[in-house]
């Protein structure tokens, strides 16, 4: 197991009969961890024995599995019409939830993932939670909670199971609410990741929200039905708030006739999983680095390996851990290595030409191309796969923000580089001639002819904190006077402005 893999729990109290049980652990283990090392804890709260036999078989068979006997003996009804819940079962499965968080901290998981035994998963599921880097997020599945109704998402806005958006003290019509229902619902049919105010039964959780106090205990003053109301509220309480993902929506087994759709399911991913590996566009990351040990590095290549698929490294005559940093983080990922014994930094087209050179010798698809101290915003590990499935576009531009100090950017008439989108990631394409400005600094990290291609401009932000620190700012702005002492490639007022006391700082929101 690689140290960098995060640790996931997945939890389950499981109270389930044969036919249901089995497609669930199936779908269990076909889970992915590429990034991920997955240990199960199981609560047996089996009537039917042979439930308990199934559960002790997926431990002989599959690594780090633990089992607890529930000792409870609770009769569970469901049939075609719905499932019988009673008080007494609600605060049951609330106390298996809580008992399987309360392992999760003492093991110091990295992340809890509860899900309810009649649920299936595509099997990157766990993993596409985690790149979205929220601390509490479900999965959506879709059911119909009564028989022949529409299907309905397990999650709500607001209350028990309210599906739209009403403001306090705001009156609406029947018809008014029925349409911001149904906005609310189509919304969750398109892919993509939307906060909520109730969740549950799919549910990823961090160890920063189980640190902070998230759990199922009832709440005695609320009156809200069902143990997840209880999980929710306290959430929002604590400060964390709630999402949903909507790529990969799971299944929902909630009657005996939806049997007859799981091996359509299990088939459909098994199919997509083929076809993303065939179309798999690589990425490679081009990256400068120079003395970076106690900077950004290791923060910035922890997020960038969520997504790429090698990284071409010029070490520009580092004096310090710079290159063990790149080596350790991106562990388990091909990397190209190529050390300056003397910086070309004074003379930068020289360093940047070296740079190209010596990533194209990789026979990349796509390049991006990023300094050490540049980080995409949060999501961009999910987002980046649409990028590179695309066809039409063989540029692409974002906006980056430079940061004056951890939470701020700076925004005046110097410092506006986010007003535009920049390239920072291109296609190779072997037939094209790339074209460089031959200037020694202010080269462009990118040939300034690849604009000859076509561009799009992407939404995703990059966090640049380059300028974040003062006693760098203050060594920037001696180095630029060095080395452009005319102003003859960089605007002189800008040089200048950089050790401004009071700038225009403005707070940063993902």
């Amino acid at each position: 197991m690689s140290e960098f893999k995060k640790r996931v729990l997945v939890g389950s109290p499981v109270h389930q009969k044969p036919s249901i049980l089995d497609p669930f652990l199936r779908s269990l283990q076909r889970l992915t961890c590429n990034t991920i090392d997955i240990h199960f804890f199981f609560i047996d709260d089996n009537e039917n024995n042979e439930s308990s036999a199934m559960l002790t078989s997926f431990q002989e068979t599959n690594q780090n599995v633990k089992i607890e006997l529930s000792q409870l003996a609770d009769v569970y009804l469901r049939d075609e019409h719905t499932h019988y819940w009673n008080d007494r079962l609600v605060w049951k499965v609330a106390g298996f939830k809580n008992h399987i968080i309360n392992h999760c901290l003492e093991e110091k998981y990295d992340y809890l993932f509860l899900i309810d035994s009649d649920l299936l998963l595509e099997p990157e599921t766990v993993e596409h939670l985690i790149q979205t880097e929220k601390d509490i997020i479900s999965e959506v599945f879709w059911t119909r909670w009564q028989p022949n109704t529409e299907p309905l998402p397990q999650v709500w806005l607001m209350d028990e199971y309210t599906q739209w958006e009403q403001r306090r003290g705001e009156e609406l019509t029947e018809d008014e609410k029925y349409k911001r229902h149904m906005e609310f619902i189509s919304n969750l049919k398109e892919k993509g990741v939307y906060e909520v105010g109730g969740l549950g039964a799919c549910t990823l959780l961090s160890q920063k929200a189980l640190e902070k106090g998230v759990n199922f205990k009832q709440i005695k003053n609320l009156s809200f039905w069902g143990e997840d109301r209880h999980f929710c509220i306290r959430a929002a309480a604590l400060g964390i708030p709630l999402y949903v993902d909507t790529h990969m929506p799971a299944f929902h087994i909630y009657r005996d006739s939806d049997l007859a759709y799981v091996d359509e399911f299990m088939t459909k991913e098994e199919t997509h999983v083929s076809t993303k590996e065939e179309k798999k566009n690589k990425l490679t990351l081009s990256m400068i680095v120079k003395n970076e040990g106690n900077r950004y590095l290791k923060e910035a290549l922890e997020k960038h390996r969520q997504y790429i698929d090698e990284a071409v490294i010029i070490d520009d005559g580092s004096t310090d851990n710079t290159v063990d940093i790149c080596l350790e983080t991106l562990k388990g990922i091909p990397v190209h290595l190529v050390k300056n014994e003397h910086s070309k930094f004074s003379n930068e087209i020289e360093l940047r030409k070296q740079q190209w050179e010596e990533t194209i010798k990789r026979n990349p698809e796509w390049i991006l191309n990023l300094d050490a101290d540049e980080i995409f915003e949060s999501g961009f590990a999910t987002g980046v796969k649409e990028i590179l499935d695309q066809e039409e576009f063989d540029v692409v531009c974002f906006r980056l923000y430079d940061f004056w100090n951890k939470t701020h950017y700076r925004e005046d008439e110097y410092w506006r580089a986010h007003f535009v989108y920049r390239p920072f990631l291109i296609r190779y394409k072997k037939d094209f001639t790339y074209t460089w400005k031959e200037t020694p600094q202010h080269c462009g990290r990118l040939p300034e002819n690849v604009f000859e291609l076509k561009c799009m401009l992407s939404q995703w932000r990059i966090k640049h904190f380059g300028w974040a620190d003062k006693e760098e700012r203050v060594a920037k702005y001696k180095r630029y006077a060095e080395l452009d002492p005319e102003s003859r490639y960089g605007w002189h007022e800008q040089y200048v402005s950089i050790l401004d006391e009071k700038p225009n700082l403005v707070k940063w929101t993902e």
